[in-house]
């Protein structure tokens, strides 16, 4: 019974303690917080991630017309930060598949390079051709239809003197009625001959000749036409070789002409609003032409580019301070901002 009632009491005593300090605590929960109340600048930092960039850079391009529509692979690149002079080499592309179009180009001007002097030899027959015919082949046709008529003409005389000689024997009747007709039809036939002659060698000089002239013309025409179209078409050949060879050229890109020493290169990475890599610089990566790879910036001219978020444009105005922490620096480098 003692021991109950002591229990009893206790408890009594504890849950009155309880009461009383959690309504004291209560109260004192319920007062305000108060303090004095001062004219001073609020400060609402803006905080956001940005580059360090030069504003005035030298931009490296890829140069090389790509292949596919993937671009050109990076075999190599020199690392970002490191210091370079003119000449230098800084990235190395792929060159694999200019260099097989490169071969084959070459045999497509070495083919070109034979149709052009089969064109010109060609050429030079058609002109030996007009030559030979006009100055040798017609004038021997000529002299020989010359010598045609003047056999002819011979011919006849000597029939014209044989049928007055025969019309006097017969007159004389030392000959028949029959042999003058012979001798009358022989000068008949030796004056055809003659006008035979005489007709084809009218053929030949007004006709023929013109005839040979304009299709040796035409052939002349032809071949200076093809020797034309060929020279055209391995000129074209020879500059798509050239062009492939500086394509190769170009798959070493250096260093330009610097007016800084130790200029340092830095890596044209892009990434995205989230900060994100859409565009890492590094071997395997590829390129297109005309795509910037490198940046070379002017270490006297540095500023940060940032990008302020939308819900918090408002709080920006210019000529506000701002401060800048330079998270990686190259060992050794120095900027002015």
């Amino acid at each position: 019974m003692v021991l109950a009632l002591l229990a009893v009491a206790g408890i009594v005593a504890l849950v009155a303690w309880y009461v009383i300090e959690g309504g004291r605590h209560n109260k004192l929960r319920q007062q305000p917080i108060l303090t004095t109340a001062v004219m001073e600048p609020f400060v609402h930092d803006v905080l956001e991630q940005g580059e360090v960039e030069s504003t005035s850079n030298i931009e490296i391009k890829c140069m090389v017309k790509s292949q596919n529509s993937g671009g050109m692979d990076i075999l190599w690149v020199i690392p970002e930060g490191s210091r370079v002079k003119e000449g230098d080499l800084l990235v190395q592309l792929d060159s694999s598949g200019l260099e097989q179009n490169r071969d084959q180009q070459q045999i497509t001007v070495n083919t070109s390079a034979a149709l052009v002097v089969q064109a010109e030899a060609a050429l030079a027959a058609a002109r030996e051709a007009y030559k030979e015919y006009m100055e040798g082949t017609f004038l021997q046709e000529e002299r020989t239809i010359l010598n045609e008529i003047f056999e002819a003409q011979e011919n006849l005389r000597r029939t014209q003197l044989s049928v007055r000689s025969t019309e006097r024997l017969a007159a004389r009747g030392l000959v028949t009625p029959l042999q003058v007709e012979a001798d009358q039809f022989a000068v008949e036939k030796a004056d055809n001959a003659r006008l035979l002659a005489e007709l084809k060698l009218k053929v030949l000089r007004e006709q023929t000749r013109e005839r040979n002239r304009i299709q040796l013309d035409a052939d002349i025409a032809a071949a200076q036409v093809k020797v034309e179209n060929e020279r055209k078409s391995h000129d074209l050949e020879l500059k798509k070789l050239s062009d492939l060879e500086q394509q190769i050229k170009n798959c070493e890109i250096r260093a330009p002409k610097l007016d800084q020493e130790n200029a340092v290169v830095v890596h044209a990475n892009i990434y995205s609003s989230r900060g994100n890599s859409e565009f890492v610089v590094e071997p395997g990566a590829k390129v297109r032409e005309g795509q910037t790879v490198l940046r070379i910036p002017d270490a006297s001219k540095m500023h940060v580019r940032a990008k302020i978020n939308e819900s918090r444009i408002t709080l920006v105005r210019p000529g506000q301070p701002v401060s800048v922490r330079i998270v990686e620096v190259p060992d050794g480098a120095s900027f002015k901002l």
